[in-house]
């Protein structure tokens, strides 16, 4: 919980008495992308118990322009104070839900499509908690990737402005309540990752937003650019989102068994089989770009390949070692998305599928701890081992006919997610690279 706040009058009081200049309103269309209402704080007791109105027709997926009307309602246990600006300006933010104008939950919001998606688990006792591994780069500029030093995994070097830049971010971070469990330079140059406490699943997605809002922040004000661009670089690892997962019931583990293979219970086996059954109908949505493709491929440490298991990187979803004493810990690591997805609707579709297994009785097929890229075709096909889509095209095909996503989006959600991302593809598709003008033009 970013300030420990749980009362709209908490907020006020606050807001007041720390002379906050700005409250920004947060709130997400289907793609996730931040949109934002500001407020001064002479406006906010109204716009905190009644909300801000604001034209849904203008946001990506959202209503119709005949029944525009939407309100931004602020969400006072996330109320935070933005790292602070060079002018010296106190800016507050509070996520929103987004609701109709007779105060129903609108359909289409990213934020109660998960929570709709959470009540199924907590009619079974559970809460969903998710610790993301959000990784990105750091570049000279949003006009080309270029990198600010040659480092990798781990490295520490001298004068390395990226981790003078991400240990401030870490900082603003925490000043802000979100607990942060470690930061490091990642395999490829200029790349970095930071990681983020497990919590109930809301508020990490609400959290990934601050943590892609701050990161960007802190770079300007560096005069660097930072991106979550899923494979900015060809010939090199792309940034991934890895999620860890797990259900609790109370302050037990439910995927935790002593005595079950590799110390999951039928929850987390289960569980883990409905991510590898559904994985395809899920990609679009937790890899959502035509780039992310790019970064799903074998040889980068990305998963391309259907498989489980517990040292192996190159499987889709791997299940961590069982420490003794940390039962708490046993999760399941789901390796595909990309930090570039909206994180309500990825959390929402893994907690559907996770819960279709468990329900459906699904039992995984054999973990695998062979390197699967170095496996042939052949070798993969004795081994039951599929592939994940290697298109946009493709993951979009996969969902059209997944029953699973269209009851966890619903119709409307749906149907506008995929005719978006039909589009994009199709712009992509009559696009001239420059690879194909380096490689053809001369000799064609």
């Amino acid at each position: 919980m970013p300030m420990g706040f749980t009362s709209r009058e908490e907020v006020i009081e606050f807001v007041r008495s720390n002379h906050v200049d700005i409250v920004n309103l947060w709130f997400t269309d289907i793609l996730g992308r931040l949109k934002s209402l500001g407020i001064t704080r002479d406006e906010l007791e109204t716009a905190i118990h009644e909300g801000a109105g604001f034209d849904g027709s203008s946001v990506e997926g959202f209503v119709r322009i005949y029944e525009s009307d939407l309100v931004a309602l602020p969400d006072p246990t996330t109320f935070t104070i933005l790292p602070a600006k060079s002018d010296g300006r106190v800016m507050g933010v509070m996520i929103c839900d987004t609701m109709n104008s007779d105060g129903t939950h609108y359909e289409g919001d990213p934020r109660h499509i998960l929570r709709r998606t959470l009540a199924r688990a907590e009619e079974k006792g559970w809460a969903f908690k998710v610790g993301p591994e959000l990784e990105y780069f750091y570049f000279k500029d949003s006009n080309a990737p270029g990198t600010l030093d040659v480092a990798g995994y781990f490295d520490v070097v001298p004068d390395d402005v990226g981790a003078e830049i991400r240990n401030k971010t870490i900082l603003a971070l925490r000043s802000m309540g979100i607990a942060v469990e470690c930061g490091h330079h990642e395999v490829a140059p200029s790349q970095h990752e930071i990681d983020l406490k497990y919590c109930d699943a809301l508020r990490m997605a609400d959290n990934t937003l601050l943590y892609r809002y701050v990161v960007k922040e802190i770079a300007k004000e560096h005069g660097v650019y930072a991106t979550f661009m899923p494979k900015p670089m060809a010939g090199q690892n792309g940034s991934g989102m890895h999620v860890h997962q797990s259900l609790f019931a109370d302050e037990r583990n439910a995927f935790f068994d002593p005595n079950g293979p590799f110390h999951l219970s039928s929850v987390g086996l289960g569980f883990l089989a409905g991510l590898l059954v559904h994985c395809k109908e899920l990609v679009s949505i937790t890899n959502q770009w035509v780039n992310s493709y790019k970064r799903l491929v074998p040889g980068f440490e990305a998963p391309a390949y259907i498989s489980w298991g517990q040292r192996n990187r190159s499987a889709l979803v791997r299940v961590p070692m069982y420490k003794p004493g940390r039962e708490t810990s046993t999760r399941l690591e789901f390796r595909c998305p990309d930090p570039a997805c909206n994180p309500y609707l990825a959390f929402a579709v893994m907690l559907a599928a996770g819960l279709k297994g468990i329900e459906g009785g699904y039992e995984p097929p054999s973990p695998i701890e062979d390197d699967i890229y170095c496996m042939s075709g052949d070798e993969r096909a004795r081994n039951g081992i599929e592939c994940l889509p290697d298109s946009l095209y493709a993951a979009i095909q996969e969902t059209e006919q997944s029953d699973l996503v269209k009851e966890t989006l619903g119709k409307g959600v749906f149907r506008k997610y995929l005719d978006n991302k039909k589009v994009e593809w199709d712009t992509y598709c009559v696009q001239v690279t420059d690879y194909e003008l380096q490689k053809y033009l001369p000799v064609l």
